[in-house]
């Protein structure tokens, strides 16, 4: 009996355990049931219907607030009863820039950008050309809506605009292009009509007057030399342009709407036919200007009645500069400007070093002709078919002008010369007449009219008191024999 105690003990307690742990459990099992049950209920809306009604409410005040500050469009009638003379005219004015500038209607240098847009459609115009609208900050642009599909009634052909300009996009939807000043209408892309800001970008691109960028001798010839004045800076870098030149160039194409300014990599491409002729050296990093203004002709081979292009230019002489630059587009456009005629068309080749060796060996040629034409001292001396100058141009005052350098080059080299009195002029005049009188009496000629024999010519000297001190200079020096009447000068040449 004392063995069995502990045992009977020992499972009551065991079966204690078991009840307890069973029970412990089933309350763990009704929690679970508990707490699952009360998630499965629907949330109480009552604490969201504030917020939500606010959200909305917020929205809708905002669209009524952009209805209001929207910046209202003009539509430009194309057709119909409502066209009239001054619809035309406007229409004129924003496709083709046709204004007058004289008009208190119309504003020079203005651009359109358009957006096609019927004039029975029932949807809203695209937010995002009136989000550009709103902005407004593209200088010098309009905003217009014009019935694209409409014919225009005006016109001869009664042609819509999509017909008379093929290069709009139909398919990019919507129609967005930019037009009046800067020429024929051009398309904006479909990529930058997804915001107002990205449209107003794409603007800003199209419409800023900025210098075009010149790679091929096809982008000079058709982007600048054909243009009645263009202005080419030439970089000497391929990297970005100093501030300055950039500061400069954006001032000089708002103040020289009628200028064509273009940029050339030097460091890379060679100005053939410009470089060597007419422009300083290269130095690296240092960027030069020249100006070119057509004379007549054209490069476009299409118009065969035209003559062959023919072209001036001028460079700048000091460093590049707003105000230097200014003066000479300002000089050339009043004509006031120096311009040397271009002899060959130029041309735009890679910079080589061939082309650069060719490009020194011009300049020294050109070096060694202005020295020439500059009258130097040792060459003059050393002989006389150098004793020709620049300044006898076959006229009566170059020959004038090439006596007056021979004169003075005369004194130069005789310091030892005195001015003549008028006792030694009249009598360097009667040896002249007497020689003139045995002359006569050779040939069986009568003497001169004027005088017979000395005494004679001593009384025609005392009458005339206006004598020429430089033919006398002339007949004595014995320099180039010619007198003051316009005769040819020899041409030692």
């Amino acid at each position: 009996m004392g063995k069995t105690k502990p045992s009977t003990t020992k499972k009551a307690g065991g079966g204690d355990k078991g009840t307890s742990s069973s029970s412990s459990t089933t309350s763990g099992s009704n929690r679970k049931r508990g707490s699952g049950s009360t998630t499965n209920k629907p949330p109480p809306l009552d604490q969201y219907m504030k917020p939500i009604i606010g959200i909305a409410l917020a929205f809708l005040g905002y669209h009524v607030f952009r209805g209001m500050v929207a910046k209202e469009i003009k539509r430009v009638d194309i057709a119909g009863e409502s066209l009239t003379t001054g619809s035309e005219l406007e229409l004129r004015e924003v496709l083709f820039g046709e204004g007058d500038p004289n008009s208190a209607t119309s504003i020079a240098h203005t651009n359109y950008a358009v957006l096609c847009y019927p004039e029975s459609a029932l949807f809203p115009i695209s937010s995002v050309f009136q989000d550009s609208a709103n902005d407004g900050s593209v200088p010098n642009l309009q905003y217009r809506i014009i019935d694209c599909d409409t014919p225009m009634t005006f016109s001869k052909d009664q042609k819509t605009i999509m017909e008379r300009f093929p290069n709009l996009d139909k398919k990019n939807r919507p129609i967005v292009f930019v037009s009046g000043s800067i020429g024929q209408p051009k398309q904006v892309p479909s990529k930058f009509l997804k915001t107002g800001s990205m449209l107003t970008k794409a603007l800003k691109n199209l419409v800023e007057p900025r210098a075009v960028k010149l790679e091929t001798t096809q982008d000079l010839r058709s982007k600048c030399l054909d243009k009645d004045v263009c202005a080419v800076i030439l970089k000497g870098s391929s990297k970005a342009s100093p501030i300055y030149v950039k500061d400069a160039i954006q001032k000089l194409v708002v103040e020289y709407p009628k200028v064509t300014f273009a940029s050339l990599d030097s460091s890379v491409l060679y100005l053939k036919g410009v470089e060597a002729e007419l422009l300083p050296e290269l130095v690296p990093g240092m960027p030069r200007f020249v100006v070119f203004q057509k004379t007549s002709g054209t490069t476009d081979k299409s118009k065969l009645d035209s003559e062959r292009l023919k072209t001036t230019a001028t460079v700048l002489d000091v460093s590049v500069g707003y105000g230097p630059m200014s003066n000479l587009v300002a000089s050339v456009m009043s004509g006031s400007a120096d311009m040397k005629k271009v002899s060959t068309t130029p041309t735009i080749k890679t910079r080589t070093k061939k082309l650069e060796k060719e490009d020194n060996a011009k300049r020294q040629r050109r070096s060694n002709k202005n020295k020439k034409f500059e009258g130097d001292s040792d060459a003059g001396s050393s002989s006389s078919s150098s004793s020709y100058s620049g300044d006898n141009d076959g006229s009566p005052e170059g020959r004038k002008a090439e006596r007056e350098r021979r004169r003075a080059e005369h004194r130069k080299n005789n310091p030892n010369y005195k001015e003549k009195t008028p006792e030694e002029i009249k009598e360097i005049e009667r040896k002249r007449r007497v020689r003139m009188e045995e002359e006569a009496q050779k040939w069986n000629m009568d003497v001169e009219a004027d005088g017979d024999g000395s005494d004679g010519g001593e009384q025609n000297m005392d009458e005339e008191e206006d004598w020429d001190q430089d033919d006398l200079d002339n007949d004595e020096d014995d320099l180039d024999g010619d007198d003051e009447d316009g005769e040819d000068v020899l041409d030692l040449d």
